[in-house]
């Protein structure tokens, strides 16, 4: 069963803290309050869904230092901002760091929960691609040597005859590597081990290209 979201409010106006847990509870969205980026960073677990309500100003780290920590550490949660001092150059700032929105108050509360559904939703489908991607990996880390050297000159385009060429093997020892790298990536064509091949890093490095972003 898939965990519940938590829309996650991090601001030092208590109010303010109120009010928004008041509204997004009231169209039945889950919210949990933080008074600082120091309470929120002890107790927020990386591994549960959810999206961040986050102030600029606040004692201690504000917003765009709790967002750049974040993101030095890995870490995607989407990211809302909520600021009474907002500029452009700060909001480009946030933008350009990943945040979904940048909110100056007061702000329209449909809006707002507009947005909020958004960043549950990247929050949930940047969940499944990593999840899918950490399938890949695991798939392609079973591989044997020689299967891993065929699968890299099937997606470059090389046929059966070349590939035996390249390896100094007979094509009939490359169907056998093709057919059994097939059954362990859990592929059901050439077009589908090369998608799977193409949105593994490791698999991209072998093949001289850009690691995937």
């Amino acid at each position: 069963m898939e965990q519940r979201a938590t829309v996650y409010v991090v601001d030092d106006d208590a109010a303010m803290r109120d009010s928004l847990c008041w509204l997004l509870s009231s169209v039945s969205l889950r919210a949990k309050a933080f008074a600082s980026a120091d309470d929120f960073l002890a107790e927020w677990d990386p591994n549960a869904p959810g999206c961040l309500l986050l102030d600029l100003r606040m004692p201690g780290l504000n917003g765009l230092e709790l967002q750049e920590r974040l993101v030095r550490d890995g870490h995607h949660i989407p990211i809302i901002f909520l600021s009474g001092h907002g500029d452009v150059p700060t909001a480009v700032r946030a933008m350009q760091a990943g945040a979904v929105e940048f909110l100056t108050k007061p702000f329209s509360e449909r809006f707002l929960l507009e947005r909020v559904q958004a960043a549950l939703e990247q929050d949930a489908q940047q969940r499944r691609q990593r999840r899918q991607s950490e399938v890949l990996r695991a798939r392609y880390a079973v591989l044997t040597p020689r299967e891993r050297e065929v699968l890299h000159l099937v997606v470059a385009g090389r046929v059966n005859r070349e590939i035996a060429e390249t390896l100094s093997i007979s094509p009939k020892t490359v169907e056998l590597h093709r057919s059994n790298l097939m059954k362990k990536m859990h592929a059901d064509s050439i077009p589908s081990l090369v998608a799977m091949c193409l949105s593994i890093e490791e698999c991209r490095k072998a093949l001289g290209m850009e690691s995937a972003p």
